[in-house]
């Protein structure tokens, strides 16, 4: 009988329970994902008994200290190698065993701070060895009596347990990644785009190199006279390197562009989930889908004008040595010198430029929709010959600046390659007037003008991409400001609670009032809420009933007064576990449905991946809510698409929705917010039912 694999000795350093904040830090630190030390308090004795969720709130706050995220995702048996494979940075939770500091598949951190190396095979093994052990002595038993041979006897072991461990969890694990908020310095820094940039430069410099030689090689052998079987080799062969050169280049640019165009649309998506309600209440659907047309733009015309501008810069520098070679030398390197100055100028014109216009193309747009809104109003309150006042005004000023914008295109792509051949030829006249210069030096310096033409033309139409791009950004730009504000993160006490008060929520004084209003719209509002209670708060519309409610979920901050959720104040508790204590489903018209299966529309609010149970879940609760008839009606169940370009929910559909989602959330208190409005009498009772009967304390907002 072969050797039992459960019992082999873990040859991987695994981190105790009660030095989890070191190993947090380790792990960010050692991976680059952590600038600063932070707090690395450990948790208390038996945290860990208390299962991951608690486990998760304590990592996550402790992450959120250090400036990164931590994410908790499951691993089960027949995903493991995979999973474990694009984990690093993370830390993996064997209950049994205690958690691995994984730095990535090759790499542990070790209790003593050492990381040491080991790979894939090894890791997949140590995490699965307990699953694994369960099952170990009636698999060898079996592969005994059917007298497997010892060389096919590790592969038919693995394909038992496989079979008998595919859907079984074998550990936790809580992935670190860099925050979308963190400056886009520290983000790229882990990216490794500074690197792959500098790698790209250097690769496009030594192709470029070997180009401009390989056709020395040819021009030398012509213009002697010598142009034998060895010098077409040599070309030949300078060519056939050009090829990988080429590769590594394009690699090099897919990889920058895929990496710097998913940082962009993570922050982008990070700052609208940033921007305050008040910041986005007033905006359009238009207004909304333009930012996201101008982030493609942006980041389509930054990557093209970013590559086009590098290359650029290296032809030239490349193109100077060349023409300091020929008969042209100071004569042609001074005017290239100039020339490039003088692009950078046209440049900063076109962009400014190009700003002006596009403020004029936007300021009409505006003009144009504010007139189109109004037009009846016009009709009826001015008079016919003031109906198209300021139109023509408006239409002169926008051709005068296309006409400056033109102008400055038109020197930036035509003018100043086509110019710079004038200026090449005067460069290398004197040489060929006075006789000077050879056959050969005068072909370097007719080479050495043409590859400087070539790269003045990339680097104008460089310029042109960029200054689209600059247009874009200012569409996005207070997306991108909005990531980067600073969030309350909590204390790493607050996250070591482990049982709740039975007062989940006080409100003392509270205060609040809009940016453009002098009067507040909540004054001196005082409210409790304890565990099982069930309020209902009725009002007027424009009472502050929502205002209130967005309050107490923490979406606005009160200008004064005092608001605890389980004791502890926002500053203390931190912005992410105040809204893990605080569930609320806002009115109709401030909720949405993403495009997306059902099950994701119902599941978005849970703080780690779904799993089977969380699906079987939010199948009972949709059909406690009357949703059942629907379900059966879906041809995918939980997993159609609903949305705009999905299945249609009616309006009752979309309210129960709404409530499922802050149902399933498992939060202690649930705020519903006009939420039963739009359903009839039966659907209501059932609707009801079902929040008092899951929700542990539950406040409802109504009309009436």
């Amino acid at each position: 009988m072969s050797r039992d694999p459960s019992q082999e000795k873990s040859a991987l350093p695994w981190w105790p329970a009660s030095r989890l904040g070191e190993a947090v830090e380790a792990v960010a630190r050692r991976s680059g994902l952590a600038e600063k030390s932070g707090n690395t308090a450990n948790p208390p004795d038996g945290m860990e008994r208390h299962g991951a969720a608690m486990l998760g709130r304590w990592i996550e706050a402790v992450a959120a200290c250090l400036g990164v995220e931590a994410e908790l995702s499951e691993i089960p048996y027949a995903d493991a190698t995979p999973r474990l494979r694009t984990a690093g940075p993370a830390l993996v939770w064997l209950p049994e065993r205690g958690f691995l500091a994984l730095i990535d598949e090759r790499h542990v951190a070790g209790p003593d701070f050492v990381v040491c190396r080991t790979s894939l095979d090894e890791i997949r093994r140590e995490v699965g060895r307990d699953a694994e052990a369960e099952f170990l002595p009636e698999i060898e038993s079996v592969l005994d009596q059917a007298r497997i041979p010892p060389r096919r006897r590790k592969r038919a072991r693995a394909a038992l347990l496989e079979n008998r461990l595919r859907s079984k969890r074998i550990a936790w694990c809580w992935q670190l990644r860099a925050s979308p908020g963190a400056p886009m310095r520290r983000l790229a820094g882990w990216a490794r785009l500074p690197k792959r940039l500098a790698a790209l430069a250097g690769v496009h410099f030594i192709e470029y190199s070997l180009w401009i030689l390989s056709w020395w090689l040819v021009g030398r052998g012509a213009l002697e006279g010598r142009l034998d079987q060895g010098w077409l080799m040599a070309w030949a062969l300078l060519l056939l390197t050009l090829v990988p050169l080429r590769v590594a280049t394009t690699w090099l640019q897919g990889r920058i562009a895929i990496s710097a165009g998913g940082l962009l649309k993570e922050r982008l998506l990070f700052g609208a989930l940033r921007l305050e309600p008040d910041e986005i209440k007033h905006q359009g659907a238009g207004q909304l889908l333009g930012r996201v047309l101008e982030a493609e733009a942006m980041e389509a015309l930054a990557l093209s004008g970013g590559f086009l501008a590098l290359v650029a810069g290296i032809e030239l520098v490349l193109a100077g040595v060349v023409l300091g070679a020929g008969a042209g030398g100071r004569w042609q390197v001074t005017p290239l010198i100039a020339w490039v100055a003088l692009a950078l100028v046209l440049g900063s014109r076109y962009v400014r430029a190009s700003r002006v216009w596009a403020d004029e193309r936007l300021w009409m747009t505006h003009d144009l929709v504010e007139r189109m809104v109004g037009h009846r109003t016009r009709l009826a309150q001015e008079t016919r010959e003031r109906w198209h006042d300021g139109e023509d005004q408006s239409l002169e000023r926008y051709l005068e600046v296309s006409a400056r914008m033109d102008r400055t295109a038109a020197r930036l792509l035509a003018l100043l390659p086509r110019g710079w051949l004038v200026v090449g030829i005067l460069g290398l006249a004197p040489a060929f007037v006075t006789g000077a210069g050879s056959p050969a030096g005068l072909a370097v310096g007719i080479g050495g003008m043409l590859l400087a033409w070539r790269a003045l033309k990339q680097l104008a139409n460089g310029f042109w991409h960029l200054a689209g791009a600059a247009i874009a950004w200012r569409q996005v730009r207070p997306l991108l400001q909005a990531a980067g504000r600073a969030d309350t993160p909590g204390t790493v006490a607050a996250a070591a609670t482990v049982n709740p008060r039975s007062t989940l929520l006080e409100a003392h004084d509270l205060v609040y009032r809009f940016r453009d209003r002098a009067e507040p719209v909540l004054r001196g509002c005082s409210l409790r809420i304890d565990e099982g209670d069930r309020v209902l708060l009725e009002g007027a519309s424009g009472g502050g009933k929502s205002t209130l409610a967005s309050l107490l979920a923490g979406l606005r901050r009160p200008e004064s007064g005092l608001l605890l959720v389980d004791g502890l104040d926002r500053q203390t508790l931190g912005t992410t576990r105040w809204r893990q204590l605080v569930a609320a489903a806002p009115q109709f018209h401030e909720n949405h449905v993403l495009t997306g299966t059902f099950a994701f529309n119902l599941l978005m609010g849970l703080p780690r991946d779904p799993n089977p149970d969380d699906f079987a879940e939010a199948e009972r609760v949709c059909r406690e809510l009357g949703l059942g008839d629907l379900l059966e009606r879906m041809p995918a169940g939980l997993l159609q698409t609903v949305g705009e370009t999905g299945w249609q929910l009616s309006h009752g559909e979309r309210s129960r929705l709404y409530i499922a989602r802050a149902l399933l959330q498992g939060a202690p208190l649930v705020l519903l917010d006009e939420s039963f409005a739009a359903l009839d009498p039966e659907n209501l009772r059932r609707a009801m039912q079902c929040v008092l009967n899951r929700a542990a304390a539950l406040l409802v907002i109504a009309h009436p």
